[in-house]
């Protein structure tokens, strides 16, 4: 990189809510054409930094300057950014599924003609567009028939449509497989020769490694360093994001697994809607104290196991499962958690919690049938149980009254952890658990479950980051096209066994 001018720079930017400084004296630059990124922890002030430069929080809301250009932002809305060439690339999609490519490209921008939509244009435009960025996608093609990966490349060249110049990407590898994020990486390199400048948000340091140009770390709402990446290593990166030095990325206590506390043989479930089976002749058992890891690669079957037993979803066809030495075929949810079998479910903000209720309401949801006294909720024993888990976990809120919905991911995940930790479960099912949260949150999860497991409870983790399961599981069930690709009696393999596995019967 050269030290040309910056594109875009932030001077001593200072955004308050109220109770919180969530970002103090923030000083940040970007040099046109190169990939920055941005590390933290969540909490750390990476979103709303990505809000006040796009323009979702206005210049009058903040203290301090944005310049683009040399010229100062003073951004009142998103509208704002977006004519000064910034666009913003969220986990959550923009998307309509039940339009084509090309309509959803060219939504609200459509090119007319005698007063009237020119659809031959809005066809030609997208092809012309797509093939300019090397991207094999039918512009007729419905959204909704497009995997996650491609639907995250037409929100990019959605954005690239509108001649913007400076990228911002949050967290846009989250949901993809490992082919869809090689393709995405390659496609952000790309953009350069384009005359696009990025700023890359993601917790994957691997990722951050192998394309940033320069990475800044957060930490606590302050801008700590900026490092070359080519000068730089991820020990370097999570000291800085943390404040100290981890040696051990995946600690782990020494397990003494007791009894099977939970059994599978045989289990074959057919899709909800859809006359197929999405598990087919599955065989497993599950031990007190231990922690048994379930990979496969996106579509493979792993959530629709962990929400048939939890009774969340699936109708079972062959096969039987047995809970503590009885069979486990629960009606609902509710009975599988009165029973000690809890659910962590991959997606925290559809089904694991009540973004506009505070802390507090969604810590003891699931447990308020233990909190009652003479057939009414004890306010004092649930604020008290609130505030063990509250402490416990480490949650980074105000307090228990902030609403969940105004946490960062990492902080959402503790309080779905901690709700279903509230009912006492033996057996915890934990769908994804670090997913879009920073390495520190993560060590934390995986202390979590250390704790579990030294309490004699059973863990099934499933995860898409081989290295996480072969780090925290004591065994190992990979899945493949919704049947068993292998069993691994213990962890000593590699990943390139487990893709093996995981295409076994693709």
């Amino acid at each position: 990189m050269t030290d040309e001018p910056a594109i875009l720079h932030v001077d001593r930017l200072t955004k308050r809510f109220p109770g919180v400084v969530a970002l103090k004296e923030v000083t940040f630059d970007l040099r046109e054409g190169e990939i920055h990124a941005l590390c933290g922890e969540n909490g750390a002030g990476k979103s709303t930094l990505i809000k006040c430069i796009s323009g979702v929080w206005p210049h009058d809301s903040y203290e301090g300057a944005i310049t683009v250009r040399g010229r100062p932002a003073r951004f009142g809305n998103l509208a704002d950014a977006k004519q000064a060439g910034i666009a913003v690339i969220y986990q959550e999609l923009a998307l309509v599924g039940g339009m084509t490519v090309a309509e959803n490209i060219f939504l609200g921008n459509e090119p007319t003609r005698g007063g009237l939509i020119d659809w031959n244009k809005v066809y030609a435009d997208t092809a012309a567009l797509l093939k300019r960025y090397g991207l094999d996608l039918d512009p007729a093609a419905l959204v909704h028939s497009l995997g996650i990966g491609q639907q995250q490349l037409v929100e990019i060249v959605k954005a690239l449509s509108k001649d913007s110049k400076i990228l911002l990407l949050d967290e846009p590898t989250a949901a993809l497989t490992e082919t869809e994020v090689e393709i995405l990486l390659r496609i952000v390199k790309d953009l350069r020769r384009h005359g696009v400048t990025c700023i890359y948000i993601s917790h994957k340091l691997d990722e951050v490694m192998a394309i940033a140009d320069r990475i800044t770390v957060l930490r606590d709402g302050s801008s700590i360093a900026t490092l070359e990446a080519r000068r730089t290593s991820k020990d370097e990166v999570i000291r800085n994001m943390v404040g100290r030095p981890i040696t051990d990325l995946f600690p782990r206590h020494s397990r003494n697994p007791g009894e099977v506390i939970l059994e599978v043989r045989n289990l074959s479930v057919k899709h909800p809607v859809e006359d197929r089976l999405v598990l087919e002749d599955i065989s497993f058992f599950l031990r007190r104290g231990e922690v048994l890891g379930i990979g496969g690669l996106m579509g493979a079957g792993r959530t629709e196991l962990l929400m048939h037993l939890y009774a969340a979803t699936g109708e079972r066809t062959a096969g039987k499962a047995s809970f503590a030495g009885e069979p486990l075929c629960g009606n609902s949810p509710g009975e599988s958690l009165a029973r000690g079998l809890a659910l962590v479910s991959e997606d925290r903000k559809r089904f694991g919690l009540i973004l506009e209720k505070d802390i507090g309401f969604n810590l003891s949801l699931s447990s308020l049938g233990t909190l009652c006294s003479g057939g009414f909720i004890d306010a004092n024993a649930e604020i008290k149980e609130n505030r063990r888990f509250f402490e416990f976990l480490r949650v980074k809120a105000p307090s228990l009254e902030a609403p969940v919905g105004t946490l960062s991911g990492g902080n959402q995940q503790k309080v779905v952890i901690g709700k279903i930790l509230m009912t006492s479960p033996q057996v915890v099912l934990l769908d994804e658990p670090t997913r879009g949260i920073d390495v520190g949150a993560k060590l934390e999860v995986y202390e979590l479950i250390n704790r579990l497991t030294a309490d004699g409870k059973a863990v099934i983790l499933v995860s898409s980051e081989m290295p996480e399961l072969l780090g925290v599981s004591d065994r190992l069930l990979i899945l493949s096209e919704g049947k068993v690709g292998g069993e691994f009696p213990d962890t000593h393999v590699t990943q390139t066994d487990l893709l093996k596995a995981a295409m076994a019967h693709c």
